[in-house]
């Protein structure tokens, strides 16, 4: 894993949310995406190396939906930018991490995804992404 890539943040309105953290940053949010398979519209924000997402869901049935019913707003997970993503995951099953994916899929911000279990990594759900090369 080469860095943080960026954190992600449920939260139940964006529309709400968003002028908050473009106070909180100090710089406006740059870029909204829905992304489908993930029922999420997101948004994020850029601070010199850093990168927050906020999620909104769009569906009662997503994870960030039942994740907000559970736990409240708030931080949801921490993204790692890899080189290679299967090369990545396969390390990850061969040291015993139960991945929440069977392949990467496609993710907001041209990234290909795949979730780590957070009950193999202290209750932190962990985000892999690799940038999509066009």
């Amino acid at each position: 894993m080469n860095h943080i890539e960026h954190l992600g943040i449920a939260v139940r309105s964006l529309k709400d949310s968003i002028p908050i953290y473009e106070k909180l940053l100090n710089t406006p949010c740059y870029k909204q995406e829905t992304v489908e398979s993930e029922s999420v519209i997101t948004a994020f924000f850029k601070t010199s190396f850093n990168k927050i997402e906020l999620l909104q869901a769009t569906s009662e049935t997503s994870a960030i939906a039942k994740f907000i019913e559970k736990r409240g707003e708030g931080m949801h997970h921490v993204a790692y930018a890899v080189d290679d993503i299967h090369v990545e995951m396969q390390r990850l099953r061969a040291e015993g991490f139960h991945l929440l994916n069977e392949q990467p899929k496609r993710g907001a911000d041209n990234k290909l995804i795949c979730f780590v279990h957070p009950k193999d990594s202290s209750g932190v759900l962990i985000e892999l992404c690799q940038e999509i090369s066009e």
